[in-house]
């Protein structure tokens, strides 16, 4: 990237008060995933360079010393990247819209940063024009440009924040004492992160940033034993069919341990363990 992204919008976006916004940059982060819509694109992925610009106020966090009043870049780089794996886009402005949702998205209770303001966002296709150049395109999104729909669930309540009709992205907000009970799925795809770090996940604690694909009609369960909201990432392929949630028995034996992939740099993604 020969500039910064923060130099390329023609305005400053700024506070309430007229005062300019405080910058954070993440810089080409390589991901390799399925975005496009020629065939030789829907099955195999591909790589993918992003860039990202923060835009929000850190006064109180230079004068508090919390990254809950900023932002923990290094996780919410694993988020992005996170999403990008696990999701099904056909045009990189797709990608890029439910990107900028998920980063303007209110935070949750477990979460580690806060609200950011404005994003702007750069998705770029190295080989989609192989050696003639490269493909890339950059959007600026405003936090105040969205509302988020919710809807409540006997383990708390699940955030929309991007459905179209090949993929779903949510955060489920399972409350304190609550679960998400044994269940399946047989049509869907699904993918899931765990943000919080306080959930059990097959009976057994978890880290956060550790991220799960589950396979079609694999139980799985979590319990949530702490006395704050935590949060699961999920991604369904296609967007979420309600009837498709289907609760079973847990089966004879217990609930099969899973191995995740760490998304976090202090999470080992090795297998989980009580």
């Amino acid at each position: 990237m020969s500039y910064p992204l923060s130099e390329s919008l023609p305005f400053t976006p700024r506070d309430e008060r007229g005062r300019p916004l405080d910058v954070i940059e993440l810089r080409r982060i390589q991901v390799r995933c399925i975005v496009g819509v020629y065939p030789a694109e829907r099955g195999t992925p591909q790589p993918l360079d992003m860039d990202v610009a923060l835009y929000l106020d850190t006064r109180k966090a230079a004068s508090a010393g919390s990254l809950r009043d900023t932002v923990d870049y290094a996780r919410l780089a694993g988020e992005l990247r996170f999403l990008l794996e696990n999701a099904d886009f056909r045009l990189l402005e797709t990608a890029a819209e439910a990107l900028c949702r998920y980063v303007l998205a209110p935070p949750t209770e477990d979460s580690t940063r806060a609200q950011v303001r404005g994003v702007t966002l750069r998705l770029s296709k190295p080989e989609a024009l192989g050696a003639a150049g490269q493909a890339s395109l950059q959007v600026y999104r405003a936090a105040d440009e969205y509302r988020f729909e919710r809807e409540d669930k006997p383990f708390g309540r699940v955030d929309i924040v991007f459905e179209d009709a090949h993929v779903g992205i949510y955060r489920l907000r399972i409350a304190p004492g609550r679960s998400i009970l044994t269940h399946e799925h047989r049509q869907m795809e699904e993918a899931e992160l765990v943000l919080g770090g306080g959930l059990l996940l097959q009976g057994r604690p978890v880290r956060a940033g550790t991220g799960f694909q589950w396979p079609k009609r694999f139980p799985h369960r979590y319990d949530n034993a702490r006395e704050q909201e935590q949060t699961v990432l999920c991604v369904d392929r296609p967007a979420f069919i309600p009837s498709d949630e289907v609760e079973v028995p847990e089966p004879e034996g217990g609930l099969v341990p899973v191995e995740g992939r760490a998304y976090y740099p202090e999470a080992s993604g090795s297998e989980v363990k009580g």
